[in-house]
Protein backbone atom coordinates (compact mmCIF):
# COMPACT_ATOMS: atom_id res chain seq x y z
CA UNK A 1 0.00 0.00 0.00
CA UNK A 2 2.94 2.26 -0.58
CA UNK A 3 2.38 5.68 -2.04
CA UNK A 4 3.85 6.84 -5.30
CA UNK A 5 7.27 8.52 -5.26
CA UNK A 6 7.00 12.18 -4.37
CA UNK A 7 3.69 11.74 -2.56
CA UNK A 8 3.28 12.48 1.12
CA UNK A 9 4.55 9.59 3.25
CA UNK A 10 1.93 10.14 5.92
CA UNK A 11 -1.41 8.44 5.16
CA UNK A 12 -4.60 10.47 5.35
CA UNK A 13 -7.47 9.24 7.52
CA UNK A 14 -11.16 10.20 7.49
CA UNK A 15 -13.87 8.78 9.73
CA UNK A 16 -17.67 8.91 9.74
CA UNK A 17 -19.68 7.93 12.84
CA UNK A 18 -23.42 7.31 12.72
CA UNK A 19 -25.60 6.84 15.80
CA UNK A 20 -29.40 6.82 15.91
CA UNK A 21 -31.46 6.74 19.10
CA UNK A 22 -34.58 6.81 16.94
CA UNK A 23 -35.90 7.25 13.42
CA UNK A 24 -38.55 9.41 11.78
CA UNK A 25 -41.96 7.83 12.24
CA UNK A 26 -43.01 9.43 8.96
CA UNK A 27 -40.42 7.35 7.09
CA UNK A 28 -41.13 4.13 8.99
CA UNK A 29 -44.92 3.87 8.87
CA UNK A 30 -45.45 5.20 12.40
CA UNK A 31 -42.56 3.34 14.10
CA UNK A 32 -39.91 5.59 15.68
CA UNK A 33 -37.52 2.84 16.85
CA UNK A 34 -36.44 4.21 20.25
CA UNK A 35 -32.95 3.22 21.46
CA UNK A 36 -30.78 4.67 24.23
CA UNK A 37 -27.04 4.25 23.66
CA UNK A 38 -26.41 4.65 19.93
CA UNK A 39 -25.43 8.31 20.11
CA UNK A 40 -22.95 7.42 22.88
CA UNK A 41 -21.56 4.69 20.62
CA UNK A 42 -20.98 7.13 17.76
CA UNK A 43 -19.32 9.72 19.99
CA UNK A 44 -17.06 7.10 21.58
CA UNK A 45 -15.95 5.83 18.17
CA UNK A 46 -15.25 9.42 17.10
CA UNK A 47 -13.14 9.89 20.23
CA UNK A 48 -10.97 6.92 19.28
CA UNK A 49 -10.65 8.26 15.74
CA UNK A 50 -9.66 11.69 17.01
CA UNK A 51 -6.91 10.30 19.21
CA UNK A 52 -5.57 8.44 16.18
CA UNK A 53 -5.39 11.68 14.20
CA UNK A 54 -8.39 11.10 11.95
CA UNK A 55 -10.59 13.87 10.59
CA UNK A 56 -14.05 12.88 11.88
CA UNK A 57 -17.69 13.62 11.16
CA UNK A 58 -20.45 12.56 13.58
CA UNK A 59 -24.08 12.17 12.46
CA UNK A 60 -26.55 11.72 15.33
CA UNK A 61 -30.21 10.68 14.98
CA UNK A 62 -31.97 13.47 13.02
CA UNK A 63 -28.75 14.39 11.21
CA UNK A 64 -28.10 10.78 10.21
CA UNK A 65 -30.10 10.98 7.01
CA UNK A 66 -29.55 8.96 3.85
CA UNK A 67 -28.25 12.04 2.05
CA UNK A 68 -25.81 12.95 4.82
CA UNK A 69 -24.39 9.43 5.12
CA UNK A 70 -23.99 8.99 1.36
CA UNK A 71 -22.41 12.44 1.06
CA UNK A 72 -19.91 11.60 3.79
CA UNK A 73 -18.91 8.35 2.12
CA UNK A 74 -18.63 9.89 -1.35
CA UNK A 75 -16.54 12.80 -0.07
CA UNK A 76 -14.13 10.36 1.56
CA UNK A 77 -13.95 8.23 -1.59
CA UNK A 78 -12.86 11.27 -3.59
CA UNK A 79 -10.31 12.42 -1.02
CA UNK A 80 -8.52 9.17 -0.17
CA UNK A 81 -5.76 7.42 -2.10
CA UNK A 82 -3.79 4.18 -1.79
CA UNK A 83 -2.56 3.72 1.78
CA UNK A 84 -5.18 6.06 3.27
CA UNK A 85 -7.83 4.97 5.79
CA UNK A 86 -11.60 5.40 5.93
CA UNK A 87 -13.25 4.38 9.21
CA UNK A 88 -17.06 4.23 9.32
CA UNK A 89 -19.10 3.14 12.33
CA UNK A 90 -22.83 2.60 12.62
CA UNK A 91 -24.96 2.10 15.72
CA UNK A 92 -28.70 1.75 15.30
CA UNK A 93 -31.38 -0.61 14.07
CA UNK A 94 -30.82 -3.16 11.33
CA UNK A 95 -33.68 -3.91 8.97
CA UNK A 96 -34.61 -5.78 5.82
CA UNK A 97 -36.38 -5.15 2.53
CA UNK A 98 -37.30 -7.77 -0.10
CA UNK A 99 -34.49 -8.38 -2.58
CA UNK A 100 -35.61 -7.48 -6.12
CA UNK A 101 -32.38 -8.03 -8.08
CA UNK A 102 -31.75 -11.67 -7.11
CA UNK A 103 -28.43 -11.21 -5.29
CA UNK A 104 -29.64 -12.56 -1.92
CA UNK A 105 -30.14 -16.29 -1.37
CA UNK A 106 -32.78 -15.68 1.29
CA UNK A 107 -34.66 -13.07 -0.75
CA UNK A 108 -33.94 -10.25 1.72
CA UNK A 109 -31.58 -7.27 1.55
CA UNK A 110 -30.18 -6.12 4.90
CA UNK A 111 -30.30 -2.42 5.80
CA UNK A 112 -29.10 0.27 8.15
CA UNK A 113 -32.11 2.20 9.47
CA UNK A 114 -31.14 5.83 8.91
CA UNK A 115 -33.35 8.65 10.13
CA UNK A 116 -35.36 9.28 6.97
CA UNK A 117 -35.05 5.90 5.26
CA UNK A 118 -33.06 2.69 5.06
CA UNK A 119 -29.65 2.29 3.44
CA UNK A 120 -29.67 -1.07 1.63
CA UNK A 121 -26.60 -3.30 1.79
CA UNK A 122 -26.30 -3.21 -2.02
CA UNK A 123 -25.95 0.57 -1.80
CA UNK A 124 -23.31 0.28 0.93
CA UNK A 125 -21.22 -2.18 -1.10
CA UNK A 126 -21.50 -0.04 -4.23
CA UNK A 127 -20.28 3.02 -2.31
CA UNK A 128 -17.35 1.03 -0.87
CA UNK A 129 -16.44 -0.22 -4.34
CA UNK A 130 -15.93 3.41 -5.43
CA UNK A 131 -12.93 3.89 -3.15
CA UNK A 132 -9.56 3.73 -4.87
CA UNK A 133 -7.22 0.76 -4.99
CA UNK A 134 -5.23 0.33 -1.80
CA UNK A 135 -7.54 2.42 0.41
CA UNK A 136 -8.14 0.72 3.77
CA UNK A 137 -11.77 0.75 4.97
CA UNK A 138 -12.77 -0.21 8.50
CA UNK A 139 -16.50 -0.76 9.12
CA UNK A 140 -17.87 -1.30 12.63
CA UNK A 141 -21.60 -2.06 12.68
CA UNK A 142 -23.38 -2.37 16.03
CA UNK A 143 -26.76 -3.43 14.67
CA UNK A 144 -28.79 -6.51 13.74
CA UNK A 145 -28.54 -8.04 10.27
CA UNK A 146 -30.49 -11.28 10.53
CA UNK A 147 -31.05 -13.53 7.54
CA UNK A 148 -27.95 -12.73 5.47
CA UNK A 149 -26.67 -16.29 5.47
CA UNK A 150 -29.11 -18.30 7.57
CA UNK A 151 -32.86 -18.17 7.57
CA UNK A 152 -33.29 -18.93 11.26
CA UNK A 153 -35.19 -16.22 13.11
CA UNK A 154 -33.27 -14.46 15.89
CA UNK A 155 -34.19 -15.75 19.36
CA UNK A 156 -36.27 -13.43 21.53
CA UNK A 157 -34.14 -10.98 23.54
CA UNK A 158 -33.68 -11.47 27.29
CA UNK A 159 -36.33 -9.68 29.37
CA UNK A 160 -35.70 -5.96 29.74
CA UNK A 161 -33.20 -5.73 26.87
CA UNK A 162 -33.64 -3.74 23.67
CA UNK A 163 -32.57 -5.43 20.41
CA UNK A 164 -31.26 -3.23 17.59
CA UNK A 165 -33.64 -4.84 15.13
CA UNK A 166 -36.55 -3.33 13.26
CA UNK A 167 -39.44 -5.76 13.99
CA UNK A 168 -40.26 -7.91 10.94
CA UNK A 169 -43.87 -6.74 10.92
CA UNK A 170 -42.69 -3.13 10.84
CA UNK A 171 -40.19 -3.96 8.11
CA UNK A 172 -42.93 -5.43 5.93
CA UNK A 173 -45.18 -2.43 6.54
CA UNK A 174 -42.42 0.06 5.74
CA UNK A 175 -41.59 -1.77 2.51
CA UNK A 176 -45.26 -1.92 1.50
CA UNK A 177 -45.71 1.80 2.11
CA UNK A 178 -42.48 2.76 0.30
CA UNK A 179 -42.06 -0.09 -2.21
CA UNK A 180 -41.41 2.08 -5.24
CA UNK A 181 -38.62 3.90 -3.40
CA UNK A 182 -36.78 0.78 -2.18
CA UNK A 183 -37.26 -1.13 -5.44
CA UNK A 184 -35.92 1.93 -7.25
CA UNK A 185 -32.82 2.02 -5.05
CA UNK A 186 -31.98 -1.59 -5.91
CA UNK A 187 -32.58 -0.97 -9.62
CA UNK A 188 -30.32 2.08 -9.43
CA UNK A 189 -27.50 0.07 -7.87
CA UNK A 190 -27.77 -2.59 -10.56
CA UNK A 191 -27.71 0.05 -13.30
CA UNK A 192 -24.71 1.87 -11.79
CA UNK A 193 -22.83 -1.40 -11.33
CA UNK A 194 -23.46 -2.47 -14.92
CA UNK A 195 -22.01 0.81 -16.17
CA UNK A 196 -18.55 0.13 -14.73
CA UNK A 197 -18.55 -3.58 -13.96
CA UNK A 198 -15.18 -5.34 -14.23
CA UNK A 199 -13.95 -8.88 -13.68
CA UNK A 200 -14.35 -10.17 -10.15
CA UNK A 201 -11.12 -10.35 -8.17
CA UNK A 202 -10.65 -14.03 -7.05
CA UNK A 203 -9.73 -12.85 -3.54
CA UNK A 204 -12.90 -10.80 -3.32
CA UNK A 205 -15.03 -13.66 -4.63
CA UNK A 206 -14.05 -15.69 -1.55
CA UNK A 207 -14.82 -12.85 0.85
CA UNK A 208 -17.87 -12.67 3.08
CA UNK A 209 -19.15 -9.28 4.24
CA UNK A 210 -22.68 -10.25 5.10
CA UNK A 211 -23.93 -10.86 1.55
CA UNK A 212 -20.81 -9.30 0.04
CA UNK A 213 -19.98 -12.37 -2.01
CA UNK A 214 -23.17 -11.65 -3.92
CA UNK A 215 -22.54 -7.91 -3.84
CA UNK A 216 -19.10 -8.47 -5.34
CA UNK A 217 -20.72 -10.24 -8.25
CA UNK A 218 -23.10 -7.31 -8.54
CA UNK A 219 -20.61 -4.43 -8.45
CA UNK A 220 -17.46 -6.15 -9.74
CA UNK A 221 -13.96 -5.85 -8.32
CA UNK A 222 -13.46 -4.29 -4.90
CA UNK A 223 -10.26 -2.29 -5.18
CA UNK A 224 -10.10 -1.12 -1.54
CA UNK A 225 -9.38 -3.46 1.37
CA UNK A 226 -12.37 -3.76 3.71
CA UNK A 227 -12.40 -5.06 7.29
CA UNK A 228 -15.88 -5.24 8.83
CA UNK A 229 -16.62 -6.25 12.40
CA UNK A 230 -20.34 -6.62 13.03
CA UNK A 231 -22.13 -6.76 16.36
CA UNK A 232 -23.61 -10.23 15.96
CA UNK A 233 -24.10 -13.27 13.75
CA UNK A 234 -26.78 -13.28 11.07
CA UNK A 235 -29.27 -15.20 13.25
CA UNK A 236 -28.69 -13.12 16.39
CA UNK A 237 -29.58 -9.66 17.64
CA UNK A 238 -27.30 -6.87 18.85
CA UNK A 239 -28.39 -5.41 22.17
CA UNK A 240 -28.74 -1.78 23.14
CA UNK A 241 -27.66 -0.54 26.59
CA UNK A 242 -27.90 2.52 28.78
CA UNK A 243 -24.42 3.88 28.04
CA UNK A 244 -23.19 1.80 25.08
CA UNK A 245 -24.47 -1.03 22.94
CA UNK A 246 -23.27 -4.43 24.16
CA UNK A 247 -20.84 -4.84 21.26
CA UNK A 248 -19.46 -1.31 21.46
CA UNK A 249 -19.09 -1.57 25.23
CA UNK A 250 -16.94 -4.68 24.93
CA UNK A 251 -14.97 -3.17 22.03
CA UNK A 252 -14.10 -0.17 24.20
CA UNK A 253 -13.04 -2.43 27.07
CA UNK A 254 -10.83 -4.46 24.73
CA UNK A 255 -9.32 -1.34 23.16
CA UNK A 256 -8.57 -0.12 26.70
CA UNK A 257 -7.75 3.47 25.76
CA UNK A 258 -5.27 2.32 23.13
CA UNK A 259 -3.29 -0.15 25.22
CA UNK A 260 -4.42 -3.08 23.02
CA UNK A 261 -1.53 -4.04 20.73
CA UNK A 262 -2.78 -7.05 18.76
CA UNK A 263 -4.06 -7.13 15.17
CA UNK A 264 -7.65 -7.03 13.88
CA UNK A 265 -8.11 -10.80 14.14
CA UNK A 266 -7.04 -10.92 17.79
CA UNK A 267 -9.06 -7.76 18.50
CA UNK A 268 -12.19 -9.43 17.14
CA UNK A 269 -11.42 -12.71 18.91
CA UNK A 270 -10.99 -11.01 22.28
CA UNK A 271 -14.22 -9.02 21.90
CA UNK A 272 -16.13 -12.13 20.88
CA UNK A 273 -14.73 -14.20 23.76
CA UNK A 274 -16.08 -11.69 26.27
CA UNK A 275 -19.60 -11.59 24.77
CA UNK A 276 -22.50 -13.86 25.75
CA UNK A 277 -23.32 -16.80 23.45
CA UNK A 278 -26.48 -14.98 22.37
CA UNK A 279 -24.40 -12.27 20.65
CA UNK A 280 -21.21 -13.28 18.82
CA UNK A 281 -19.54 -10.49 16.80
CA UNK A 282 -18.34 -11.53 13.36
CA UNK A 283 -15.30 -10.57 11.29
CA UNK A 284 -15.61 -10.18 7.50
CA UNK A 285 -12.90 -9.35 4.99
CA UNK A 286 -13.31 -8.05 1.45
CA UNK A 287 -10.59 -7.43 -1.10
CA UNK A 288 -6.86 -7.80 -0.54
CA UNK A 289 -6.79 -7.43 3.23
CA UNK A 290 -3.73 -9.46 4.32
CA UNK A 291 -1.62 -6.43 5.25
CA UNK A 292 -4.55 -4.42 6.62
CA UNK A 293 -5.94 -7.11 8.94
CA UNK A 294 -2.45 -7.63 10.40
CA UNK A 295 -2.28 -4.02 11.66
CA UNK A 296 -3.13 -2.74 15.14
CA UNK A 297 -6.79 -1.61 15.04
CA UNK A 298 -7.39 2.04 14.11
CA UNK A 299 -3.80 2.50 12.87
CA UNK A 300 -3.49 5.35 10.40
Amino acid sequence: MARKPGASTKPKAISLHIGLNGVSAAAYSGWDGPLAACEFDANDMAAIAGKQGMKSQVLLTKKATRAAVLAGMRSAAKALKAGDLFFISYSGHGGQVPDTNGDEADGQDETWCLYDGQLIDDELYLELSRFGAGVRILVLSDSCHSGTVTRAAPPPPPPGQRPKLMPPAVAMRVYRDHQAFYDGLQAGVAKAAAAHKVAVDPDAALAQVGAAHAATTLVGRFNPAVVLISGCQDNQTSMDGDHNGAFTEQLLKTWAQGTFKGDYRSFHARIRAAMPPTQSPNLYLLGKTAAFVAQVPFSV
